[in-house]
């Protein structure tokens, strides 16, 4: 890794502020840095200035909302929110998600709002400057081929958060706070399928907050991660479900799954589930729904198809948990 050259550090203290010096351009946004430092030692990002969002106001509070529903600040790190009993009571979706980024030193300076907006990853992308050059770059940095699909027009490198597939199955929205207004969007809005570039948000909107509503009476949800090490990795896929049943039925189901695409998976087509039991049957079924939304690709060192296959087994066993757990 190479040293950061000379920058500028801006500390705003409002969001209108923060925003208006990120889109005044040649500026990064930076919380505990947990991803973008490293990235800007490896020659992967380049940045004149780097704005401090620490000192915002409610930049890092926890709030519930009237009628149960919750804000969590972007700011708030991912420790805070894995030991918040509330949230675990409430969300425990969010707080596993939370308890299994990185490891304990990562999770104490991390936040909400970096895990989300990270950056995707790629076996060829992720490297020092001397081993991209050696390989002629890629498509998402100093290239014009993508190493994992070299006759495509995108890159594939892969979306890895764990935060986000837990927050899409329950449901979150996102503040989004820019140099002229504020907006609410679904979490997933701010995705898009493209290693390369996938965020939707502009240089000058930040999120300032996650908004989770209440959950409704008798739903459960929670967090899988399949990794190839036990900690400090990276998911090989990562599943959030939140569900809900009624008198042996599933009633409602959502399900988030990171790791697989370039962003994550908010996956459709779960209606044509509900109103049946949490069986072999349906669970098959949620497996097909699985294995034909994912696409991994070549941009970790494990197999494809071996991602592929461990997405459909970690959302199957996490259903079938939540479901048995819900019907003592």
């Amino acid at each position: 890794m190479r040293p950061i050259q000379d920058l500028e550090l801006q500390r705003p203290t409002t969001l209108a502020e923060a925003a208006t010096l990120l889109a005044a351009g040649g500026a990064r946004a930076i919380a505990g840095g947990t991803d973008l430092v490293p990235n800007m030692r490896r020659g992967l990002v380049d940045a004149e200035r780097l704005v401090d969002l620490g000192a915002l106001p409610g930049f890092a509070a926890i709030e519930q909302q009237p009628g149960g529903g919750w804000r969590i600040g972007a700011g708030v790190t991912l420790s805070a929110l894995a030991r918040h009993a509330g949230l675990a009571a409430a969300l425990p979706a969010l707080a596993q998600a939370a308890s299994q980024v990185a490891g304990p030193a990562h999770r104490s300076a991390a936040t909400l709002g970096g895990n989300l907006c990270q950056d995707t990853r790629c076996i060829f992308y992720n490297q020092s400057e001397w081993w991209r050059a050696a390989n002629g770059y890629c498509l998402k940095r100093g290239g014009d081929v993508c190493h994992v699909a070299p006759q495509g027009k995108r890159c594939h490198a892969a979306y890895e958060g764990d935060v986000a597939p837990a927050l899409i199955a329950l449901g979150a929205e996102v503040e989004v706070v820019s140099a002229g207004a504020t907006s609410r969007r679904l979490l997933a809005s701010i995705y898009r399928d493209d290693g390369a570039a996938h965020l939707t948000l502009n240089s000058s909107e930040l999120v300032v907050a996650a908004i989770v509503p209440a959950p409704a009476r008798g739903s459960a949800s929670g967090y899988r991660k399949a990794r190839a090490r036990a900690a400090m990795d990276f998911p090989l896929a990562g599943v959030g479900v939140a569900l809900r049943m009624e008198g042996g039925m599933l009633a409602a189901l959502k399900v988030g799954i990171s790791g697989t695409n370039s962003h994550p998976v908010a996956l459709e087509g779960t209606e044509a589930l509900l109103g049946k039991r949490v069986d072999d049957a349906l669970l098959a079924a949620l497996g097909k729904l699985v294995s034909k939304q994912v696409s991994p690709m070549r941009s970790a060192v494990t197999q494809s198809n071996h991602r592929r296959l461990v997405a459909v087994v970690t959302a199957q066993r996490l259903v079938r948990e939540l479901a048995e757990g819900s019907t003592k």
